[in-house]
């Protein structure tokens, strides 16, 4: 008992430290940006904070001076040693993004309001705000959750995608994640919504057919949660389907669960594609321990079925019997009625998000 008792401490310890070496690392990136004195851009959004900041951008919190509200301002900056054509192809993707992002409307996925210039190299987006963290720094600092919490996260998710998919013409997200997924209040138990629409796929009646559509992009994407099909070599690019990100939900539940992604856990991204991880991923293994329902296992396996035509599309993920009983009322519009998803007391993180 005493062992347990200090184990849980320095497992707090460990979980307190993190978040100062974060915050630290958080305000260093501030003192060093461009921006660090909070400027008026677009003599509207008033920049408050650093949250994030990643390759080629910086994320603020801000204030929108015409709506009176807070925001989240994505400040891309080009690299000015890139050539014209690099930054135009970055731009133009940029500018793809946007007008896919900017027509979603559900409850579950930020909402994007505005894009702007600031000059030739610096542009930016502004999306809703979400006080909270990313479900990715949430498992980084308790490891896994419940089962109740996990299966309300995967309800939101799925209730997501359908709109996607009800939506004309219909989209596939491609990169769904912990990291893509933002815990409104920083807890298991609240509301949760999807961001990050870059590598996302508009299934047109041009593109999409029978089997599927081609996946021209691939190699982009994280891989621990892509379906063996996107890791395809032949001919011919292969051919995807919304089916890509009901995969993606089966991972994103087995990491919940059991704290560790079921392919390739301990694996770098180049080490998965040298040793065609995925493509060797044909049935998942279970630990034995915590102790997961039967009804969950066998819902993570449906959707992490091998072969693409033995995997749940989206629609018949929404109506899987491992959710529906659980729900007294679900549609679209994202007005979610759960039943048997206990609230947890754990307390509020941080506030640390991405977008």
């Amino acid at each position: 008992q005493e062992e347990a008792e200090i184990q849980a401490e320095l497992e707090r310890l460990e979980r307190v430290r993190n978040l100062h070496i974060r915050e630290l690392k958080r305000i260093n990136n501030e003192d060093n940006s461009q921006f660090k004195d909070h400027p008026t851009l677009n003599e509207r959004y008033l920049l408050l904070h650093l949250l994030g900041r990643g390759g080629f951008s910086e994320v603020y919190k801000a204030f929108d001076l015409y709506e009176q509200r807070y925001a989240a301002v994505k400040i891309h900056q080009l690299n000015k040693s890139w050539r014209d054509e690099k930054k135009e192809n970055y731009h133009k993707h940029a500018c793809r993004e946007y007008r896919i992002h900017k027509e979603l409307d559900h409850p579950r996925i930020v909402k994007l309001y505005d894009y702007f210039s600031l000059d030739t190299d610096t542009f930016c987006t502004v999306l809703e705000y979400c006080e909270g963290n990313d479900l990715d720094f949430y498992l980084k600092q308790h490891k896994l959750m419940s089962e109740k919490e996990a299966r309300s996260i995967v309800m939101q998710i799925v209730n997501a995608l359908r709109y996607l998919n009800e939506i004309k013409p219909p989209i596939i997200h491609y990169d769904l994640k912990p990291g893509n997924i933002l815990l409104v209040d920083g807890t298991a138990c609240g509301e949760i919504k999807i961001t990050d629409f870059g590598l996302s796929k508009i299934m047109d009646d041009d593109s999409y057919g029978v089997d599927g559509m081609d996946l021209t992009s691939q190699g982009a994407g994280t891989y621990w949660y892509l379906p063996p099909e996107c890791f395809v070599v032949g001919k011919e690019p292969p051919k995807i389907s919304n089916k890509v990100d009901v995969w993606s939900v089966g991972v994103i539940f087995f990491q919940c669960l059991y704290g560790r992604k079921p392919f390739g856990h301990n694996q770098s991204q180049q080490d998965i594609l040298q040793e065609n991880t995925i493509l060797k991923a044909t049935e998942v293994q279970f630990p034995v321990k915590p102790v997961v329902s039967n009804e969950a296992k066998a819902f993570i396996r449906r959707c992490l079925a091998y072969r693409k035509e033995d995997r749940f599309d989206v629609h018949q993920l929404a109506n899987d019997p491992y959710l529906l009983p659980h729900m007294r009322r679900s549609n679209s519009s994202g007005n979610l009625h759960m039943t048997g998803l206990a609230a947890s007391p754990t307390p509020p993180t941080s506030s640390i998000i991405s977008y």
